[in-house]
């Protein structure tokens, strides 16, 4: 053993932890120092891992033989011994004080630390302080180069979106030519359909031209008939006297007007098979002009929407196609039962519109006022009925003027309120505007 070396050890320690790659350094050295150790040369705390191989061994009992090289001298001087076999050239530059210039820091400071000569510490600290120079160097050498990466991948991004963006203004364009095709072709298809209704109405007003004089001939050829027929009937009186002249012997001239007769007849059976015209299927009364009853038309319907008197009025309403009940549920009832609960309330008018909306399939939705609510009001709404609760902060006329406003224009909406402001703004927007007492006479009827 060197003596100078325990006094080394006495006089000099580390003022802080080794750096890790230093620490892995120290750990590698003394595995692999194993080999060449006897079990009873181990410390009693590394025995365990006598029998592992290195890479486990490092991996099990790093810690412990780290422990182990900082606390018995006598496992640091073999490890030490073991180094000086393994890499001499350093093991003695490093005990002369000189390690060499291209030396790996981290095996100087390893070195420096199984050795431990003088100035050992110095040297660790040196070596650590290096080694972690270089980790830094490296460290920023790859965010050099993963920042440059991120710009390659940045310009890369860029130039795809800019490649993609032209291909979406191309689409985009190519889209708005396509669109602007098929407006063409639908404006020419809505100028040829005008142009066959203008047609359809010129040949209904030549038929209908060609059925009045074919009335005209009708009645003509009727005329003509009934003449014929009073002929004939003169003809046929006038041969039963010739029959009867020719029974009694007459004379020539009776035999005459005899075949004059026969004549006559004849022709008017033939003109009666050359006028034979099919059965009538226009009366006369059909060719007076009048006017005839009607239905109330939607526009009749929205005269009569704010009236209280007859519940049918909303049934009328409702029949219309495709029509949307928008229903002021608290203004209802309140206008209705107002005595009750607000839940009893909401479930009984939601009742009575499920009924409503069975009965006559129409779209209903009922609005309620949420504007003070802190929480959602647990309802369940009926099979047929839409429930909404207005925003925080609007009221229900409010969400209902918002609901008008989203349906398409002519499309029978009537709203149910006795507030005559939403009244007016939702007629204003198109709806059909309806008190709310006709709709609880329309759901007491139900």
């Amino acid at each position: 053993m060197d003596p100078t070396e325990g006094d080394a050890d006495a006089a000099e320690t580390l003022d802080r932890p080794l750096p890790e790659r230093v620490r892995h350094r120290v750990i590698l050295l003394a595995a692999d120092a194993f080999s060449g150790l006897t079990l009873a040369e181990l410390p009693p705390t590394l025995r365990q891992y006598a029998r592992f191989t290195p890479s486990r061994r490092v991996k099990f009992g790093g810690s412990s033989m780290a422990a182990s090289l900082e606390s018995d001298p006598d496992f640091r001087r073999r490890v030490a011994a073991r180094l000086r076999e393994t890499e001499p050239e350093l093991a003695e530059a490093v005990t002369q004080g000189n390690p060499p210039p291209a030396a790996d820091p981290v095996e100087v400071a390893a070195a420096a630390f199984v050795l431990r000569p003088p100035g050992w510490a110095k040297l660790v600290a040196a070596a650590g302080e290096e080694a972690q120079r270089a980790q830094d160097e490296r460290a920023e050498r790859e965010r050099e180069q993963e920042l440059a990466r991120l710009r390659d991948e940045v310009a890369r991004l860029t130039a795809l979106t800019r490649t993609e963006g032209d291909r979406l203004r191309g689409e985009l364009e190519a889209a708005r030519k396509e669109t602007d095709a098929v407006h063409r072709k639908l404006r020419s298809a809505l100028a040829d359909v005008r142009r066959g209704e203008a047609a359809a109405r010129k040949l209904r007003a030549e038929l209908d031209d060609v059925r009045g004089e074919a009335a005209a001939a009708r009645a003509a050829a009727e005329g003509e008939a009934r003449r014929l027929r009073a002929r004939l009937s003169e003809a046929e009186a006038a041969l039963e006297a010739s029959r009867k002249a020719v029974r009694e012997g007459r004379g020539i001239e009776d035999m005459r007007l005899r075949l004059l007769l026969d004549t006559v007849l004849d022709a008017a059976q033939g003109l009666r098979r050359e006028l034979a015209l099919p059965p009538a299927r226009l009366r006369p009364a059909q060719t007076v002009e009048a006017v005839e009853p009607g239905g109330l038309t939607p526009q009749d319907i929205a005269h009569r929407a704010l009236s209280e008197d007859d519940p049918a009025l909303l049934d009328q309403l409702l029949a219309l196609p495709q029509a949307h009940l928008v229903v002021d549920g608290y203004n209802v009832t309140k206008t209705g039962y107002p005595a009750l609960p607000l839940e009893k309330q909401r479930l009984r008018l939601l009742g009575g519109l499920a009924v409503l909306a069975a009965q006559t399939g129409a779209e209903m939705t009922c609005v309620f006022d949420g504007a003070e609510l802190a929480a959602p009001v647990l309802v369940t709404p009926p099979r047929g009925v839409r429930v909404l609760f207005s925003n925080p902060g609007e009221t229900a006329d409010e969400l209902i003027r918002r609901l008008v406003r989203a349906e398409p224009q002519g499309r029978p909406v009537v709203v149910v309120s006795a507030d005559r402001e939403v009244a007016d703004g939702v007629a204003a927007a198109g709806a059909r505007p309806v008190a709310s007492a006709l709709l609880l006479r329309r759901l007491a009827r139900a």
